[in-house]
């Protein structure tokens, strides 16, 4: 009897929109595989002025053949990014295909090979002022940052890469969830989407 192929559900947004408290409740509900574009990021020997949030950061190439791979039955190995060293492990995490697999990130809706392998395509929406105050809190609060590193770096980098690739690609997307709704909400609505 042939196994049912997974559903794959793909999660792009603009940076501190809400991606991944949904995700992490959802597959905390769903029991789904998931794959964070974080995990690809190419080593960084001096993160100084480096661009994280430029497509030509991530190794999407093996993204996408993990997510291939999972999404025929097969289990992957993941790479493991340490972020305090922006750098890769030695090690890899391998991860067994479930039911559903969900790919979260700021730019996978921006790469066409994983929108056309995407079941469901979905893109967290919240406006620029929400987005950037909380990610000003978060990366004083949790990565040690100052708010004028912060600002600086959401002006060269981070703001002009999401106009140029992330927020285009909100024109792939299904579902819109809203990133200022109650986290219980979006994931209903994602959990509703779901294949029967």
């Amino acid at each position: 009897m042939k196994t049912k192929r997974p559903f794959v559900v793909v999660i792009a947004g603009g940076t501190a929109s809400g991606k991944s408290t949904i995700v992490s409740r959802f597959v905390a509900q769903t029991d789904a595989t998931h794959l964070g574009h974080d995990r690809y990021y190419w080593d960084v020997p001096d993160p100084v002025g480096h661009d994280f949030d430029h497509p030509d950061a991530l190794d999407t190439d093996r993204l996408v053949s993990d997510l291939a791979q999972l999404r025929s039955g097969e289990p992957a190995e993941l790479p493991v990014y340490e972020f305090a060293s922006h750098s890769r492990t030695a090690e890899v995490e391998r991860v067994e295909p479930s039911a559903v697999i969900v790919v979260e990130g700021i730019l996978v809706l921006a790469d066409e090979r994983l929108s056309a392998l995407a079941d469901l395509r979905v893109f967290v929406d919240a406006p620029e002022e929400i987005r950037f105050e909380r990610r000003m809190a978060r990366d004083i609060a949790e990565r040690g940052r100052t708010a004028a590193s912060v600002r600086a770096q959401y002006a060269s980098t981070v703001k002009p890469n999401h106009d140029r690739f992330v927020e285009p690609s909100k024109a792939r997307a299904d579902l819109i969830l809203d990133g200022t709704a109650e986290i219980d909400t979006s994931v209903a609505q994602l959990v509703a989407r779901l294949s029967p």
